[in-house]
């Protein structure tokens, strides 16, 4: 089985890699923290994976699989979140504040704030009196933190 070790961007594929076949996988904000373990592309390709502590998988992201003489490009798959749209700088501050301090992953986008529709979450929206919107969108964290004490 392959062993992936590292993600490249197509910008920087190597250039025999640039003449492989592609196939995609599509994964879940969560399953996109994991970067060990066996994983198969939505094609139905085996392979490991064995990246560096902290990686975190992103959308457009490669993985090359020279044996198979594939590159596997990495899909974020769309998730039930909630949206968040602050419209002052002090909700902005005080809606990320309350989200991160209750050790919730949240993104920031032009947009908004997202945060994922998990349990708990909706209570401290409600609790804070934060108004959002559910939708089904891609979901990367603004940052993962391996570990954390107080």
């Amino acid at each position: 089985m392959t062993v992936i070790g590292q993600v490249l961007r197509e910008d920087a594929l190597p250039a025999p890699a640039r003449g492989y076949a592609r196939d995609t996988i599509t994964l879940g904000w969560d399953e996109r923290l994991h970067g060990h373990g066996r994983r198969r592309s939505d094609g139905g390709v085996a392979f490991g994976l064995s990246l560096p502590r902290g990686t975190m998988l992103r959308g457009g992201d490669c993985l090359v699989l020279d044996e198979a003489k594939t590159v596997v490009l990495v899909i974020e798959r769309p998730e039930p979140v909630f949206l968040i749209e602050p419209r002052t700088p002090q909700e902005w501050g005080l809606f990320a504040y309350h989200i991160g301090n209750r050790h919730q992953p949240l993104m920031i986008t032009d947009a908004g704030i997202l945060c994922p529709d998990v349990a708990g979450v909706e209570q401290l929206l409600e609790q804070q009196r934060i108004p959002f919107a559910r939708a089904t969108l891609a979901f990367t964290p603004a940052s993962s933190v391996a570990s954390h004490d107080h």
